[in-house]
């Protein structure tokens, strides 16, 4: 992402996890560390997506580290696709590894959000989660976990409005009974070309507001 990026690798039940980690300034020290979710292995998914690397520089942004990896099966990382089960214990094992204690948030596109939002079920109980940003959640292929109520508000989801990957409707069915709000990008699809600039802000703002 830039001539700081830091590249490591984690240990997690398949093997090996590569990974990459961004820091802020030099002189600043961390708020905390977000880990980020990439899109699905089976359709060239990396943590190198553009959406991935947005989320990543909206977060170190507002001075916060961020750490993307690689699932099972993906470029360095040991293992192979297991449609997001063995895949939410890697993105726990880098959890775990990246930050055992101090602030955290959890970030994730398309796959790579439904993965996340079953990672923040699972750490809701046991440490507390700063923020959540989950961006073309893919709530018509896989069963998306419900956002815990008390982190509604430090949750952020963003669609397109034409995603047809994702439909929106589907997202919208998966929000409605959790009375999660939503933001929609106007004319916004499933990668946001040409609206990068304004994901990037949507998750600035957000982070600045739950500070």
């Amino acid at each position: 992402m830039n001539a700081h990026t830091e590249k490591l690798v984690f240990t997690g039940e398949a093997g090996a996890i590569e990974a990459r980690r961004d820091a802020p300034a030099v002189g600043m020290a961390p708020r905390g560390t977000v880990v980020i979710a990439h899109p699905h292995p089976l359709f060239g998914g990396t943590m190198d997506n553009k959406v991935v690397q947005t989320l990543a520089r909206a977060y170190v942004q507002c001075g916060w580290s961020a750490v993307r990896f690689n699932f099972r099966g993906v470029g360095g990382s040991a293992g192979v696709h297991d449609e997001g089960r063995a895949e939410l214990q890697d993105l726990l094992a880098v959890v775990r590894q990246v930050a055992p204690e101090g602030p955290i948030a959890l970030a994730g596109f398309s796959f790579g959000a439904f993965v996340a939002s079953h990672a923040l079920a699972a750490l809701w109980g046991e440490r507390e989660v700063a923020s959540a940003v989950l961006v073309g959640t893919a709530a018509s292929r896989f069963t998306v976990a419900p956002v815990p109520a008390p982190a509604h508000l430090r949750t952020l989801v963003v669609h397109g409005e034409q995603d047809d990957t994702v439909p929106l409707a589907s997202v919208m069915d998966w929000a409605r009974p959790q009375t999660l709000p939503v933001t929609v990008i106007p004319g916004g699809g499933h990668f946001f070309h040409g609206q990068l600039h304004l994901l990037k802000e949507l998750v600035v703002r957000h982070l600045q507001a739950v500070a």
